[in-house]
């Protein structure tokens, strides 16, 4: 905002900072109706949260900085202790982000086939990479991340994302009561995927406290091999400590192919570039909305497509 455009006697009578830190970017992000793309299940209305909106470019700043914060107050997280955590790529670039703005170092461990951009940024804000087996996905990541904190607990402040509430409770409070906020408490389904599965469990939580009758439907990879950063493949995974099954009324599989064909629609269609995971989730949030005869069906959108258009599926035709 440029102050000069702006009436002197306003700026003098509610006079605002001109600064904000990075932390203070994180959340209120758009929801975005999606009207090309739901024309055929009308007059059901499916919205999506802009989660690229965030400073870091994706949802995973929102539990990434309140797991930092929670670190901070517990007192577990101090200057000489360096972050480490196992990452598919988003979370890692949160952590990276706010410790470069706080002062800390930071080591992730993720998967060797990460995706390149992912890796580039992560060095641009100066955290550590272990590579682990691209074949062992996300829980390799994880089992390095386990042994390196146990070899050396001092060393480290270990948020472990698949484990701590904070993840989960960063989503109750925030991502939960902005679509409430944004609906007019109207929604009635609420799709989003597995990964942590902390955008589900805490968003989730808070929708079902305010309106009983919500639906809430999960979605994850059909099979172990898949091409969907950030997703889990729950029944051959690591599963998280906070992840509960009972939780979803519905769990439902996506194709990789049927994702990758939605971001290609979402780009074509409604101007929006956005990863893969984000068009597992409208195909999702669609296939939902087929099923309806009325509605307000509310996903999350977790990225856009800036890391992931190297990838040969642009290329192919749907």
């Amino acid at each position: 905002m440029n102050p000069a455009s702006h009436p002197a006697s306003d700026a003098t009578e509610h006079p605002a900072p001109a600064w904000r830190t990075v932390a203070d970017c994180v959340g209120n992000t758009p929801l975005i109706e999606l009207t090309r793309i739901a024309r055929d299940v009308a007059p059901v209305r499916i919205l999506g949260k802009a989660e690229w909106f965030n400073p870091g470019g994706s949802v995973k700043d929102r539990p990434a900085l309140n797991m930092l914060l929670e670190g901070r107050r517990s007192g577990r997280l101090t200057t000489d202790r360096i972050i480490l955590d196992a990452t598919s790529g988003n979370t890692g670039i949160a952590y990276a982000m706010f410790a470069a703005a706080m002062g800390y170092r930071v080591r992730l461990c993720l998967p060797e086939n990460a995706g390149a951009m992912h890796k580039q940024i992560l060095r641009s804000h100066g955290a550590e990479l272990v590579l682990t087996s691209g074949q062992k996905g996300s829980d390799g990541a994880i089992e390095e991340a386990i042994r390196l904190n146990e070899a050396e607990p001092e060393r480290y402040f270990y948020p472990d994302q698949y484990n701590n509430d904070a993840n989960w409770q960063a989503h109750y409070h925030g991502t939960a009561e902005e679509i409430l906020h944004q609906t007019d408490g109207n929604v009635t389904h609420f799709v989003s995927g597995l990964g942590t599965s902390g955008t589900f469990t805490g968003t989730g939580k808070r929708l079902r406290e305010v309106n009983r009758d919500v639906k809430l439907i999960s979605f994850q990879p059909d099979s172990p091999m898949h091409g969907m950063e950030g997703l889990k493949h729950m029944p051959t995974s690591i599963k998280p400590g906070f992840y509960d099954e009972s939780q979803a009324d519905d769990n439902r599989p996506v194709r990789t192919e049927d994702a990758q064909t939605m971001v290609k629609r979402l780009a074509a269609e409604e101007g929006l570039l956005v990863g893969v995971s984000a068009g597992a989730a409208v195909h999702c949030a669609l296939e939902v909305a087929g099923d309806l005869k009325d509605g307000v069906v509310v996903t999350v959108l977790p990225d856009n497509a800036m890391k992931y258009l190297d990838q040969k599926f642009w290329e192919e035709r749907s």
